[in-house]
């Protein structure tokens, strides 16, 4: 019996389809019909190529037909699937987002898919539904009920406008060395030593170490940032107390600004940052020395970012510390070296936010007047 539909490919189009197949990057039913197109260019039968691509001599006569009808990119692409009645309609839908987006029963961490499905069966919203049909919802509107993000939520009052903006006035003014702003904070830092020696990198191979791993206790990091001289100072102590921030104070005023009239330091709201430390330390005449040349800004509660240090510190993480450090002996000189050359390079952070855009990007932030 004579074929109806007859394939019959120019050279452009033997190209494409033997593209196609070599390449792999294609569906694998349109690999299959780029396969059935070639071998029906040849005259094989339906049958044939039917065994051959391993599908129904159906298949292989539909794709004759819609070559013959449509051309090749017709042949080679899928039909338009009907579209599927929806499950849910928009009251069951707005149900089921609020129902997500509620606090889960008794005795359950979150909403599951499961968990959601049996729920709105439950209650009769509908009379099945599976988990999957849920998630697509939920996934359409991009609700995750099973995610958290943990957050510092501030409250916003006068208090917090007030020192935001008094810190904020301090990094717009133009450096002078007589009257430093320095930004002080503090981070612990935990010390690993190896177990097994890490395996060096090769081509094609990144550097591998062992997941098991030595705990050598915990240090703490003092951090000192001057922003507009590029300058900073990391120390390593083994603990942090007023002690420790008493004596770092001493040396900041004595050893890294003696030529300065007043240091004013921003630093944030732990108690340990309290000019009363001085005096737990040093006798009344040497804490009242010290602290007459330091002038104490505290950022808002919950406004850390007000604290260029924070980036400082942020950056002396992704640079230096994450990596295993055995002992508080190679953190300091691994720091050292770290710090010497931000020094030398005078790097710093760009500051671009100011009292007047405070002002104009969080008013409803701001207390209103009555």
């Amino acid at each position: 019996m004579a074929k109806k539909y007859i394939v019959d490919l120019s050279e452009d189009e033997v190209a494409q389809l033997q593209s196609i197949i070599k390449k792999g990057k294609h569906k694998a039913r349109t690999i299959t019909r780029a396969n059935i197109l070639l071998m029906a260019a040849e005259d094989e039968t339906d049958s044939a190529i039917a065994d051959r691509v391993r599908v129904h001599v159906a298949t292989v006569q539909r794709t004759r037909e819609k070559f013959v009808i449509g051309g090749l990119d017709f042949a080679l692409k899928d039909e338009p699937h009907p579209p599927k009645p929806q499950k849910l309609d928009e009251k069951q839908e707005a149900f089921l987002i609020a129902t997500a987006c509620s606090n889960p029963p008794e005795g359950r961490v979150r909403w599951t898919m499961q968990l959601l499905a049996d729920h709105l069966v439950n209650l009769g919203i509908i009379d099945s539904i599976s988990d999957e049909t849920i998630r697509q919802t939920l996934k359409k509107n991009e609700i995750k009920p099973w995610l958290k993000e943990q957050w510092c939520i501030p409250e916003v009052n006068a208090e917090y406008v007030f020192r935001m903006e008094d810190v904020l006035d301090l990094y717009n003014e133009s450096y002078n060395p007589k009257k430093s702003t320095v930004c002080l904070d503090e981070r612990p830092y935990q010390l690993v030593e190896e177990v097994r020696l890490p395996l060096p990198p090769e081509p094609d191979q990144p550097e591998r170490y062992d997941y098991e791993y030595k705990r050598n206790g915990v240090v703490n990091l003092f951090a000192f940032f001057e922003p507009l001289a590029g300058w900073r100072h990391i120390e390593v102590t083994q603990r942090r107390t007023k002690v420790d921030l008493a004596k770092q104070l001493k040396d900041l005023v004595d050893v890294y600004y003696p030529q300065a009239d007043v240091i004013r330091l921003v630093v944030d709201n732990l108690n340990i940052h309290t000019p009363s430390a001085l005096y737990e330390v040093f006798s009344p005449q040497e804490a009242r020395r010290i602290i007459q040349k330091l002038e104490f800004h505290y950022t808002p509660k919950h406004a850390s970012w007000l604290n260029q240090v924070e980036i400082e510190l942020s950056v002396l993480s992704r640079q230096c510390l994450e990596r295993r450090i055995p002992n508080a002996e190679t953190l300091t000189s691994e720091i050292a070296a770290w710090e010497k050359q931000r020094n030398q390079q005078k790097a710093s952070v760009y500051w671009g936010f100011q009292t007047k855009d405070a002002r104009r990007k969080m008013q409803r932030l701001y207390p209103s007047l009555t």
